[in-house]
């Protein structure tokens, strides 16, 4: 990849820039992208680029930046672009507090999680229609904390093949909640096809900037070889992140409901959408008693 070309015919050569994700070491696919963070406090939504044959995602990041989810996207961050040294600076700040910004991510995520539990619950007894999608929610925000706290990044991708390969602990061991309740035994090419219609439909409707096309190809990826477990979880994952991104507005969006119900593979059995979310929370409150007296 020539990223100097690359910034160049964005225009960026002006701010320090760096590149994130799986494509900084070993560990990607064929089919992942580029994760791309320009430093100029512009507040615009992330944007894929087709480039050079590869698939680019820019993001727009501060050098001032607090929100701990973001700050451990630059985990590992290779410098591209830094003339003013700010960048190295910011990124040696981030190193010397990694373990609090994971131990910190983590508490975030089960608290998340034990949110969607809950909302799971209220849906279930009100008829809301989106009950499962709460539930799933909650099952990945699990899964969030987990790899949070083996200091590993979230990466939809690849997350469910870091699950496995955890080692055995009284935390990892909670592995298997989320697994079962995000359902990746259903996995079969033909729902998976089904799914990817929808989540690919989704995220249109939702974000509107290209991510069907990344979302396409990685799905093409999972199946060519064979890599069902992962596609449907990674589906699930990108689901996830749409639906919370509208959390605020389904009131007014029920329609929607006819999209997620195969994009996320819902179950519509109230009592087993209880007993899941009972589960998850079960496991989250575990997890938060453990972490907090050690």
């Amino acid at each position: 990849m020539d990223f100097k070309k690359f910034i160049q015919s964005q225009g960026l050569s002006d701010h320090p820039i760096g590149l994130s994700g799986c494509r900084t070491g070993d560990n990607f696919f064929d089919s992942c992208d580029y994760d791309v963070i320009v430093f100029d406090n512009a507040d615009i939504h992330n944007k894929i680029i087709s480039f050079e044959d590869d698939l680019i995602t820019l993001y727009h990041a501060s050098l001032s930046e607090i929100n701990t989810k973001k700050l451990l996207q630059y985990d590992n961050l290779k410098i591209l672009q830094d003339d003013s040294w700010n960048l190295k600076i910011f990124l040696s700040k981030i190193s010397q507090k990694r373990n609090l910004l994971y131990s910190d991510s983590a508490k975030n995520s089960l608290i998340e999680s034990i949110f969607c539990c809950q909302k799971t619950k209220d849906a279930v007894l009100s008829g809301d229609v989106f009950a499962a999608c709460w539930q799933k929610c909650a099952s990945y925000y699990l899964a969030d904390a987990i790899t949070s706290l083996n200091h590993s990044s979230s990466s939809p991708s690849h997350m469910i093949d870091s699950l496995r390969n955890f080692e055995k602990n009284s935390i990892n061991n909670h592995i298997s909640i989320v697994l079962e309740t995000i359902g990746i035994e259903r996995a079969t090419p033909t729902l998976l096809k089904r799914m990817l219609k929808s989540t690919v439909g989704f995220s249109d409707l939702i974000e509107a900037n290209n991510h069907s096309e990344l979302i396409q190809r990685k799905y093409d990826y999972f199946l060519n070889n064979s890599m069902l477990s992962d596609c449907y979880f990674y589906l699930g994952y990108i689901n996830k992140e749409n639906f919370i991104h509208i959390k605020d507005e389904l009131n007014r969006r029920s329609d929607l409901i006819h999209l997620l119900k195969i994009a996320f593979d819902i179950e519509s059995d109230s009592n087993l959408l209880l007993q899941q979310a009972e589960t998850i929370q079960t496991s989250c409150n575990d997890i938060l008693e453990i972490t907090s007296s050690s």
